[in-house]
């Protein structure tokens, strides 16, 4: 009995000191957990009564003080990052193209013959057989998309774990490395919330519209990626940045689809030939007229599309044009 006893004592201050570990504390004079870390770190103190809970803390931070961003890079003593966009992730060595010592002085001719050997070794020892190849040629076709597209680093990095994730499924076989790849960027622009229409992905890649939605449709329902329908809010600012509208007809244009989306208008109907509407029918109603036709190719959908879903848009409104 006693034995039990102290069995579950013994259990009780191990929970209690992985709790302590994990950070769940509070505050023994007022019972609070908004505790908080002072600036330089070494003390823990209430944030509510003020009290010092902790003092003489261990600082996980480096031991160098730099007081701008190239004091910090100038010291810090640690490499880049793993990235996913790599097919190494990026912690294989690059030989640099610079022909320089250490000391920044040119090197002789021998020198330079030997390290040009070298990097040509370098770039073939880096993939050791074809599926790392293919790995690499995809990774940089993404790279490359995104670049045109001007998408942000995240997009990049999302992009390229679902790649890897179709690779390891085994669903790139029978479809083009290309495909793939661009159906992934595609998926990750939705996933990001920074969506881009089919035709302007299809546009940077070099595989054609229909092989891009056939191939994403597949990879996300293979790999469960759970896509919600695209909202047009997200394409109002950059089709007004591009047709130089005001912050005005962009509320505008936002104020027509919420309205109409909520009346059932938006089920079915292309979110981009959508948003378009939206910002043809703000522009004339905040006397910002812009043609169908110079919308329609900011959009890229045609001018009828946007004749119907402006119409539809206007009866839901209540305005008559």
């Amino acid at each position: 009995m006693t034995r039990s006893t102290r069995q579950r004592e013994r259990e009780t201050a191990a929970e209690q000191e992985e709790d302590s570990e994990e950070g769940v504390r509070e505050c023994p004079e007022c019972n609070s957990d908004n505790l908080v870390k002072s600036s330089d770190r070494a003390e823990l103190v209430c944030n509510d009564c003020g009290l010092v809970v902790e003092e003489e803390q261990i600082d996980p931070g480096p031991e160098w003080r730099a007081f701008n961003h190239q004091e910090r890079q100038e010291k810090s003593r640690v490499g880049a990052p793993t990235t996913q966009t790599m097919h190494d992730k990026g912690l294989t060595t690059t030989i640099d193209w610079k022909d320089k010592d250490a000391y920044g002085r040119s090197i002789s001719s021998k020198k330079r013959s030997q390290m040009h050997r070298l990097r040509k070794w370098q770039e073939r020892i880096r993939t050791k057989d074809a599926g790392e190849r293919n790995l690499q040629f995809a990774l940089s076709e993404i790279d490359r998309m995104a670049s045109a597209l001007g998408v942000p680093r995240s997009v990049r990095e999302v992009a390229s774990v679902i790649y890897r994730r179709a690779l390891k499924e085994d669903l790139i076989r029978g479809r083009s490395i290309e495909g793939v790849a661009t159906s992934a960027l595609y998926a990750a622009c939705r996933k990001e919330g920074i969506p881009r229409s089919l035709e302007e992905i299809s546009e940077v890649s070099r595989v054609e519209r229909k092989e891009i939605g056939r191939t994403y449709r597949y990879i996300s329902q293979e790999l469960g990626l759970e896509m919600k329908p695209v909202d047009p809010k997200k394409y109002v600012p950059r089709f007004c940045s591009e047709l130089e509208l005001s912050e005005e007809v962009q509320s505008k244009a936002n104020e027509i689809i919420e309205t109409t989306a909520e009346e059932g208008l938006l089920s079915g109907k292309s979110p981009t030939g959508y948003a378009a509407a939206a910002i043809y029918a703000a522009s004339l109603l905040c006397n910002e007229k812009k043609t169908q036709r110079e919308v329609a190719d900011v959009a890229q959908v045609t001018e009828v599309t946007i004749r119907n879903r402006y119409q539809e848009q206007i009866e839901a409104m209540g305005i008559h044009g």
